[in-house]
């Protein structure tokens, strides 16, 4: 079997395991994903019986992915494949996650362009996925979204460019956190993001104590927890809506 083992690459480490790392490290160019191993990518092969999802989080991390998938025994391989993306941003979720971090959510944004993987997944691997966003879920974070191509343009690198018809994404059902200005706040990395929000919000600290590492502690796996601390974001007047609300069905 070519190609390099995740631990190799640097991208074994799940942020399920590890909240502080989320989004978790992506990979540098295209491959599949394959068990504990990136392979390369045939700019031939074809998807057919899969679907395109945009990854903006922890989905584009072979290591997230790999665990997700091993927890439901399935083992069919997974094309990740780099593609440009307009019309597309990444946010921050309007919710605390039961993983112990706060997550990435998508918003609409009009001309900004965006290096995105798209994951392309066959029926068993999007029941899973979905399944660990809470798609199905009335108390799910997300919902599953087609974006057309009308509206944001996804143009893979394997595919000479060429925009796609359209694209899934999973959109935060509560919205995104705002700059302070009332657009969507940019996700960054974890730990800056973390302390961010702690620093401005003497109530987040209450709940999730005064550092980063305090704060994926207490919310890791504390279901009361992560739910007080999403209905404080929204008390306290910090979400916005993404924009991609009118795509969900």
């Amino acid at each position: 079997m070519q190609g390099r083992t995740l631990e190799e690459l640097g991208l074994a480490v799940a942020p399920r395991d590890e909240p502080l790392s989320y989004p978790g490290m992506w990979p540098e160019e295209s491959g599949l994903l394959a068990g504990d191993r990136m392979l390369p990518l045939d700019e031939h092969d074809t998807y057919e019986g899969r679907v395109p999802v945009l990854a903006v989080g922890s989905n584009a991390c072979p290591g997230q992915l790999r665990h997700k998938m091993a927890e439901s025994g399935i083992t069919s391989p997974i094309p990740m494949v780099k593609a440009r993306v307009t019309g597309l941003d990444v946010g921050v979720s309007g919710h605390v996650s039961l993983m112990g971090y706060v997550s990435a959510s998508p918003f609409k944004a009009r001309g900004t362009v965006r290096e995105l993987f798209l994951t392309w997944l066959d029926a068993q691997q999007l029941a899973v996925v979905d399944a660990s966003e809470g798609v199905a879920s009335p108390t799910g974070a997300y919902d599953r979204a087609w974006l057309p191509s009308s509206d944001v343009r996804v143009e893979p690198e394997l595919d000479y460019g060429r925009p796609l018809p359209g694209a899934y994404v999973y959109v935060n059902r509560r919205g995104v956190l705002h700059d302070g200005n009332s657009a969507p706040r940019r996700h960054r990395d974890q730990r800056s993001l973390l302390t961010e929000l702690l620093v401005s919000t003497p109530r987040l600290r209450e709940l999730f104590g005064n550092t980063p590492e305090e704060f994926c502690a207490r919310a890791r796996f504390d279901r009361r927890l992560c739910a007080r601390g999403t209905r404080l974001f929204a008390e306290e007047k910090l979400v916005v809506a993404s924009g991609l609300e009118p795509y969900v069905r």
